[in-house]
């Protein structure tokens, strides 16, 4: 079902992503914007927004791929891995604004990789149409979640302002392709279950 070349592909856009190594092909969004002034509270409680919001690109990364990998259409497969390469510029500007802030990456991102790849992979199996409903389904809440961050942040923190922003509007995009693409809206379990796993690994990734 699939070719070796796309499986060592895969793999090796699995290890670039758990490893901090991913690049970005637009400039960070934060370029030219100053360093905010801000207290040593406000300084780790924006890095920990960071974290959680690093680690779900983290999880966006590998339910791209693992919907990828099984996806039985090949214009679906390409619209995935277009998203992803723009998810990559996400989790390189995380990262570059968590080591800003003296943060750090969640101990728990192989663990988040590896369920949310197999998520992705199940979506995959499931039809074209399902799994271009799974993006939408989870872009829109991705895009809700931004939304509060962005209301939590500092005001002075133009810097992680300029970042979620852009992710958002990239975000609202995937979910709009998706459903022109053909996408099919969810269940109301399925979405339920998505924002309660959404919620643990918010949880977690904010903590750990």
């Amino acid at each position: 079902m699939f070719d070796i070349d796309y499986l060592i592909n895969t793999f090796d856009s699995a290890l670039r992503t758990l490893h901090g190594v991913c690049n970005s092909s637009r400039p960070n969004p934060a370029a030219g914007i100053p360093q905010p002034e801000l207290s040593d509270n406000e300084r780790k409680y924006v890095a920990d927004l960071m974290r959680v919001d690093h680690t779900g690109e983290i999880c966006a990364q590998a339910l791209y791929h693992g919907q990828a990998l099984t996806a039985k259409n090949r214009h679906t497969r390409r619209h995935m891995l277009h998203a992803a390469e723009q998810e990559a510029d996400h989790l390189h500007w995380c990262k570059q604004r968590l080591d800003e802030l003296q943060g750090h990456a969640s101990l728990l991102n192989p663990l988040w990789y590896a369920g949310s790849f197999a998520i992705g992979a199940a979506a995959g199996l499931a039809g074209n149409s399902w799994n271009l409903g799974f993006i939408m389904e989870t872009e829109r809440q991705v895009q809700a979640h931004l939304e509060q961050h962005l209301r939590q942040l500092p005001k002075q923190d133009q810097r992680s302002r300029a970042i979620l922003r852009q992710i958002r509007e990239d975000e609202i995009q995937h979910a709009d392709n998706a459903m022109h693409a053909g996408g099919k809206p969810l269940p109301e379990s399925v979405r339920r279950s998505m924002k309660f796993i959404s919620r643990i690994m918010t949880i977690t990734a904010y903590r750990i």
